[in-house]
């Protein structure tokens, strides 16, 4: 016998020895086979309860479809495990459990975990419908998220930082947190029914406060307060790595994002974002709370209506004290991205004359250490005319704002103020 026929008879009669439908669940299947591959044949698999997934070199892989119908329970729980492999699966609720609820899969204390090919759909929760925790070098390639938000209340009554709730959409697609040394590379992610419009902010209430403390917390503006409504309604992010002080070494790379609140949302250090195409966000990218040497290179942020790319302190940010170590942000390279069409997304009725492709601001507390050390060079704006915004880039003219920022060889035509509102330094 051929060896590659041999070899191709042997994979695949140890996937029908090991197919989920030889047991009565697929949890069964798991349990009765630690830490081996369990094949998911083409066809539904309705379950009530999330499947566990624990051990080292287990998983799941083939073209079938799981379909949790309790939206009360994540579809698939992995956790303590070493070299998971979910491929190809299609993860998915079915109408009328669609709401609001828990995540498509959660990986919680986990190393070398892969996520490949699977089709993640209709799964919204105000957490990730990816959703990877306190892990080491997990990798998430090739996957769809799509329709990952939902109608939510945003909740911001605790302390004295805002003082109000709302009703918004949220939902993030691809959420890591507390995790090093991650890859997500080559997903699509987009939400196609929750769209940024009039017509869907008016259906559901959208921005309208639901609570309000006694007195307005300093991050809202009066007018914001006395009307009782917000203009930040769209909440979340198509993938968002957080844990400033922990997570670390993550690459994001040939990404697809489509109709995102936020495109990337970075809150770690020393990441690499390249080659991703960010199509209709408010927020193509941003990294803020803390964010270190964080290198934005060769991306495409395309009909963005509120910033193409942000950097800036964020109330996790703090300078070094005896007690902690330093989390300022800075440090960084944005380097050869391409901004087109800014302001001419569906989001652009929204937003004021703030809006700018680039926005260095100051921190959003009076103790957060500015943003400092970063090189902006060979970015190209390319935008139907007349532009859609004042200044090209907006840096912050607090005191406390950005410092040494370094501007060369980019081609930025002029808003309709002008290319920036200070000087940028060569």
């Amino acid at each position: 016998m051929r060896p590659l026929l041999a070899l191709f008879l042997m994979t695949h009669a140890s996937a029908a020895e090991l197919s989920v439908t030889a047991y009565p669940s697929i949890q069964a299947a798991l349990e009765a086979n630690p830490n081996r591959m369990i094949f998911v044949p083409a066809g539904d698999y309705p379950i009530t309860e999330k499947i566990r997934i624990r051990g080292e070199r287990s998983g799941l892989f083939g073209p079938g479809r799981i379909l949790q119908q309790n939206q009360n329970q994540p579809i698939l729980e992995i956790e303590n495990a070493k070299g998971i492999e979910i491929r190809d699966l299609t993860l998915t609720r079915p109408e009328g459990k669609i709401e609001i609820g828990k995540e498509g899969i959660i990986a919680q204390k986990c190393s070398d975990l892969v996520i490949e090919n699977v089709k993640l759909i209709n799964n919204r929760t105000k957490s990730g419908a990816i959703l990877v925790t306190d892990s080491h070098g997990t990798r998430i390639s090739r996957c769809l998220v799509r329709d990952y938000m939902g109608v939510a209340v945003d909740d911001r009554t605790r302390g004295n930082i805002s003082g109000y709730a709302f009703r918004c959409t949220d939902g993030t697609g691809i959420m890591l947190r507390y995790c090093t040394d991650s890859l997500i590379e080559g997903n699509r992610i987009l939400e196609t029914v929750f769209s940024p419009s009039k017509e869907m902010r008016d259906r559901h209430k959208l921005g309208q406060f639901v609570k309000k403390n006694p007195e307005k917390g300093p991050h809202l503006s009066q007018q914001a307060w006395d009307a009782g409504y917000t203009d930040n309604w769209r909440q979340g992010s198509a993938i968002q790595v957080t844990a400033p002080e922990v997570s670390r070494f993550t690459r994001i790379l040939g990404n697809s994002i489509e109709n995102a609140a936020q495109g990337i949302d970075l809150h770690c250090d020393q990441v690499i974002v390249s080659n991703n195409v960010i199509n209709h966000a408010h927020i193509g990218m941003k990294a803020m709370h803390g964010s270190r040497n964080v290198l934005i290179t060769e991306n495409q942020f395309s009909r963005n209506d509120l910033w193409a790319i942000g950097l800036m302190p964020g109330a996790a940010s703090h300078a070094k004290t005896a007690e902690k170590p330093d989390n300022s942000d800075g440090g960084s390279i944005i380097a050869n991205n391409i901004i087109s069409d800014f302001g001419h997304g569906e989001a652009h009725w929204m937003w004021g004359p703030e809006r700018s492709p680039f926005k260095f601001d100051a921190g959003q507390d009076a103790d957060d250490p500015p943003l400092k050390d970063v090189l902006i060079q060979g970015n190209l704006i390319q935008n139907p005319s007349p532009p859609r915004y004042i200044y090209d880039v907006i840096i912050s003219t607090e005191p406390s704002g950005p410092q040494n920022l370094h501007f060369s060889n980019n081609l930025f035509p002029s808003g309709t103020r002008g290319v920036c509102n200070r000087e940028m330094k060569p």
